[in-house]
């Protein structure tokens, strides 16, 4: 299977349009970068906030293939820690010393969830346009 073939359809067309998949890991490395000490995020939502929506598979490649990351502060949706044995207790280890609180193998995403900027007011944006494009259609008519 392809790296094309892991990913969903507006992922490919995105990728497609860029030249190399080397070209997206910048951007998903200071994604991850971007995640204060004390909370966490997950594959997908650091996809999403790096401009790749339903790249979590991608996000996984560029922790598996860059060093001086803080891989430790990304886990599965809903707050599980995806990595197995030595390397997850690892990681819960150091989520813990960095303040994070787990409700039994889960992090508490409610209270250390990092929320990337931006997402919010885009929603926004397209809600205000759609609302706007249903006016003129009443009108209109």
């Amino acid at each position: 299977m392809t790296a094309l073939g892991t990913i969903n359809p507006m992922a490919k067309a995105k990728l497609a349009k860029a030249k190399s998949p080397n070209q997206l890991f910048p951007r998903i490395r200071e994604t991850i970068l971007k995640i204060p000490r004390g909370h966490v995020s997950s594959y997908g939502a650091i996809a999403r906030a790096a401009g790749f929506p339903g790249g979590a598979r991608q996000v996984v490649r560029v922790l598996n293939q860059s060093h001086g990351l803080p891989w430790h502060r990304v886990v599965a949706a809903g707050g599980r820690i995806a990595i197995p044995g030595e390397g997850g207790l690892d990681q819960r280890f150091r989520l813990e010393m960095e303040g994070v609180k787990f409700s039994g193998r889960k992090v508490r995403m409610a209270e250390f969830e990092f929320k990337f900027p931006g997402r919010a007011a885009k929603k926004q944006k397209t809600a205000n346009a759609r609302v706007r494009a249903n006016k003129f259609v009443r009108f209109r008519g």
